[in-house]
């Protein structure tokens, strides 16, 4: 069967006898990055290519990027592209740090045809979490999983007994008269100044909110800053167990590459 539709229900079931090699995209509000992806083992099988997102991050600016980052791979085959907003099969409908004239696209559609390689899109925190679970920190784990990612702004996908909960968003609930972003995300500690213990206590308040709506068993951490999670991880205080991410700034391309149109093969 192929891996197109909305990703919600048990992706990971769906991709369990996964073979072959896909191509994962990963944009976001600040860069874009690409490479090939091991389909069974969630190995980036060439240094990962990256390049500055567009500003403004306009579809067809966007698109152009892709087709730079599928060229710099001589690519053809299929393709998934991680996307910083609520996707509906394909269809773009929120903006929240792109430009808006992403809502309403097919993003699915603009970058088949600018690439020439089938492409499926989903939520960049959607598929962090669906390699994070498949590979990474969430492998073998029951029970209610949250993947936070932290970045330009704050990402989140909901596991229930491994089962995706699509398109949560839960990086804009309200967090003491703010967007949650607007305290918690990364570059919030780095375009106020803030120390590690300073801004570690603004993502406390963040998770102690999601604990309060989704009591979940674990929460892993992703983005860039968790890999310096031995920083400030000690200063949360957690009742859910808080682990960073472990496939580290790669887990958007794995998890896009795991949602690319491709055949689904049962192991031999």
């Amino acid at each position: 069967m192929a891996v197109e539709e909305e990703p919600g229900g048990d992706v990971l079931a769906r991709t369990a006898g996964m073979t072959g090699v896909a191509l994962g995209i990963d944009i976001g509000g600040t860069g874009m990055k690409a490479a090939p992806v091991d389909l069974a083992t969630g190995s980036l099988l060439h240094k990962r290519y990256r390049v500055l997102t567009p500003q403004p991050a306009k579809p067809k600016a966007v698109a152009e990027v892709c087709r730079e980052l599928v060229s710099h791979f001589a690519w053809q085959g299929p393709i998934g592209v991680t996307f910083p907003a609520v996707i509906k099969r394909g269809v773009v409908r929120t903006a929240a740090n792109v430009d808006s004239r992403w809502i309403g696209t097919d993003a699915d559609g603009l970058l088949t045809e600018t690439t020439g390689c089938p492409v499926a899109v989903l939520n960049d925190a959607d598929a962090a979490g669906i390699a994070e679970m498949r590979f990474g920190a969430g492998t073998g784990r029951s029970g209610t999983t949250i993947m936070v990612t932290l970045g330009t702004g704050i990402g989140t996908a909901l596991f229930v007994d491994s089962v995706l909960v699509p398109n949560t968003e839960l990086g804009h609930i309200e967090l003491r008269g703010k967007d949650a972003e607007e305290r918690a995300a990364a570059n919030v500690r780095e375009t106020q100044d803030l120390s590690w213990k300073a801004w570690a206590e603004h993502v406390d308040d963040y998770l102690a909110a999601i604990e309060a709506l989704l009591s979940p068993d674990l929460i892993i951490i992703g983005g860039g800053v968790s890999e310096d999670s031995d920083k400030w991880f000690k200063y949360l205080v957690r009742e859910a167990e808080v682990v960073p991410a472990a496939l580290g700034n790669n887990a958007g391309i794995v998890g896009a590459a795991l949602f690319a149109p491709v055949t689904v093969t049962a192991p031999t």
